[in-house]
């Protein structure tokens, strides 16, 4: 071998190690997302359970929650409804929310997950938005109250699970099929929110007449 074609197979050599050692690139405002709508799911969770144990300790507790006969939660937590598995639904909240705070954070650290993971998450997540559309649909239509923690968490979920499974599809994780829509959908994500939150208020207006009942206390 000549000493330019060592020279040539050596920064072959280099550049191959180079490219299977760098870094990939840090999906910062997912895991950003993810962590965020933990954080502020968590916490409503917790304010939630708070006030159960409050409600627990004096049964005539007065809540800050409790706004009006419309805006409250003191009604959502003395319900059936809010406590679906026997113990307070809150409590799945405190649980449940860490699982997006850890995948950010380790995101955020370099960490790579294999796709039955992914799939395994995004089930988890697609679970929470069916439980939170259960119950905007109890606290609507049959307690007729409009809780400000639990609204708190479905404004969290909502994005969490639009944003999770467009990114996974994106990344191939339900196969090539859906790779380009899940790619296309991206720029929806923000839109598709938005929209989500706007048919939960019109649904809650049609129904309770929210803004005149808020308005005129």
């Amino acid at each position: 071998m000549t000493g330019r074609s060592a020279l040539t197979a050596d920064a072959s050599v280099s550049e191959a190690d180079a490219m299977t050692t760098r870094p990939e690139r840090i999906p910062l405002p997912f895991a950003i997302t993810l962590i965020v709508t933990g954080v502020v799911g968590w916490w409503a969770a917790f304010s939630l359970t708070l006030d159960k144990i409050a409600v627990l300790k004096h049964a005539d507790a007065v809540l800050d929650c409790n706004v009006s006969v419309l805006v409250q939660c003191g009604k959502n937590l003395g319900s059936w409804q809010g406590s679906v598995l026997g113990f307070p639904n809150p409590i799945i909240g405190l649980a449940a929310w860490i699982a997006p705070i850890i995948v950010g954070v380790s995101l955020l650290a370099g960490a790579r997950f294999a796709r039955w993971y992914w799939v395994l998450f995004n089930l988890g997540v697609a679970g929470a938005m069916a439980f939170v559309i259960w119950l905007m649909s109890q606290s609507i239509f049959v307690l007729g109250t409009l809780c400000p923690w639990c609204m708190l968490t479905w404004s969290m979920v909502i994005p969490l699970f639009f944003t999770v499974t467009v990114r996974n599809a994106a990344e191939g994780v339900f196969g090539e099929a859906l790779r380009r829509a899940g790619r296309a959908a991206i720029r929806w994500l923000v839109p598709a929110t938005v929209i989500a939150y706007a048919i939960v208020l019109v649904v809650a207006q049609l129904r309770l007449d929210a803004l005149s009942r808020i308005l005129h206390g």
